[in-house]
């Protein structure tokens, strides 16, 4: 995993509410363990017609999309059955972060231990962010969990602190124990020498 840091990105606009885990990546695509090429599936079936040719009105295949880093969704994003491979294809677009008004609980954590962070605005900073020109960026910076808007307006954004850690050190959950190593070691070998103690004499 890459570490997360600040960055800046044009907004790709989804101003959809209720958006389930089957819509950002249908179920016949789960079937794989391997991230490559979902990225193409992202959105599959509101993206692509019966032939599987791209639609050209659909915001991920215009020009608008290319080289954005976040995504702008409407409310409850990422409802319905738990699957990673939700935050996989986002991730394998390009996306960095998704906005929203609210997540579902399973596809937020998912999310923060696959690299993508779900961040969640007041409505009225939401608004104000689908009202941006085309060309505005936004700024996140996960250390200070805030982004910024053109002019310089700060909105702060909750994040659990350990999900927060381990984005900013780029490591999942076993990552994050392996960096313990040394402490572990020590720790064991404390407890081996307690446990030594408490045992009877021989003979």
């Amino acid at each position: 995993m890459t570490k997360f840091t600040p960055f800046s990105s044009r907004l790709v606009p989804l101003p959809i509410d209720n958006i389930d885990t089957d819509q950002i990546i249908p179920a016949r695509f789960l079937k794989t363990i391997s991230k490559d090429g979902l990225g193409d599936q992202l959105f599959y079936d509101w993206r692509y017609d019966a032939e599987g040719r791209p639609k050209p009105d659909f915001i991920l295949n215009t020009p608008r999309a290319k080289g954005c880093r976040i995504l702008l969704a409407g409310g409850n994003f990422g409802c319905g059955s738990s699957r990673e491979h939700a935050p996989w294809a986002l991730t394998q677009f390009g996306f960095r972060a998704v906005i929203s008004t609210s997540f579902a609980d399973i596809f937020k954590q998912n999310a923060l231990k696959n690299s993508l962070l779900p961040i969640v605005v007041p409505k009225d900073v939401h608004a104000e962010l689908f009202a941006l020109p085309e060309d505005a960026e936004v700024q996140v910076d996960l250390a200070s969990e805030t982004i910024t808007l053109p002019g310089g307006k700060q909105t702060r954004f909750p994040v659990d602190s350990f999900a927060r850690q381990c984005l900013l050190e780029g490591v999942d959950e076993l990552g994050y124990i392996l960096l313990q190593e040394a402490a572990i070691a020590v720790y064991e070998s404390k407890r081996t020498g307690s446990i030594n103690t408490l045992r009877p004499a021989a003979g």
